[in-house]
């Protein structure tokens, strides 16, 4: 049966994805970001697996204020790198995994959650800046991802937003779909967005490093906590895009641990501000 290996956590700066494109990851101030993520590299190249599970969110590129989907899977075979008004970034067309993410729909809106199915949909820096630092950035030699991805798109943009309780459980309901799949595949589940920052009004620039390293330190040793967490108290100790880190919520709840089982192995941590008004998080559990 498939079963979920790890689960990998990360920011998704967009300029992070413009540094790498412009050969600028050894400059003085990126430095520091990109030494980060070095263990991880060789991390992913040591359990590369069959597939990764992507939570991310769209940045009004598939999706715009006419239709704001919740929860929508991608169950497409390959999906084309957007174009964010400056050109697609020089990455691979991501390839889908048909099979398990129609599979895993199935699963999940049976467990009373409601998907929303995308069969083609462009996917931005959320997806593609992740697996550029952790997977390494492709090479014209080599020019394609290392596994196939399962792009999940969760809407952290504009109000409502779902709560970190219900991320939470969408986890769990995630994990049972991947175990109930009569192939044996390794899965990564990676969560993505934040940390703290906040783009525009009074409080553009905010990053509070404090809050971000307790939420974190709860997030591994006390997920259900984590998972209470009030709305207001991202918004107000994370600024307004801090709301990314639910998504962190649903690769947790993925894990064994919350099911019962041991707890995982902390694998690497690393966080770092700032990177273009962003704290950087990053964080790797394996299941044992």
């Amino acid at each position: 049966m498939a079963h979920i290996s790890a689960s990998v956590y990360t920011s998704h700066v967009p300029a992070i994805g413009a540094t790498i494109d412009l050969g600028k990851t050894t400059e003085p101030y990126w430095r520091p970001v990109f030494a980060g993520y070095d263990y991880s590299r060789q991390w992913f190249k040591d359990h590369t697996p069959d597939v990764i599970f992507m939570v991310y969110n769209d940045h009004a590129t598939a999706f715009s204020l006419d239709l704001i989907p919740t929860f929508a899977i991608g169950t497409g075979a390959e999906f084309a790198v957007a174009d964010e008004g400056f050109g697609p970034r020089p990455v691979p067309t991501v390839i889908g995994h048909p099979e398990l993410a129609s599979h895993i729909a199935h699963s999940v809106i049976q467990q009373d959650f409601d998907l929303t199915i995308v069969n083609k949909m462009p996917v931005d820096h959320g997806l593609t800046v992740p697996l550029s630092l952790v997977c390494g950035q492709p090479t014209r030699a080599d020019f394609h991802w290392p596994c196939p991805v399962i792009p999940f798109a969760v809407n952290v943009v504009q109000y409502p937003v779902p709560s970190g309780q219900r991320c939470f459980q969408l986890g769990q309901a995630i994990r049972r779909a991947v175990e109930s799949y009569d192939q044996n595949l390794k899965v990564q589940i990676w969560g993505t967005g934040g940390m703290s920052h906040q783009l525009q009004g009074a409080r553009a620039g905010l990053i509070n490093r404090q809050w971000d390293n307790a939420w974190l330190d709860q997030l591994i040793a006390d997920p259900a906590a984590t998972a209470r967490t009030p709305h207001i108290d991202y918004v107000r100790e994370a600024g307004s895009e801090g709301i990314e880190l639910v998504m962190w919520l649903i690769a947790r709840g993925a894990m064994a641990d919350v099911a019962g089982g041991p707890k995982p192995k902390v694998k690497h941590r690393f966080y770092h501000v700032p990177a273009s008004n962003t704290a950087v998080g990053h964080l790797i559990l394996e299941n044992t």
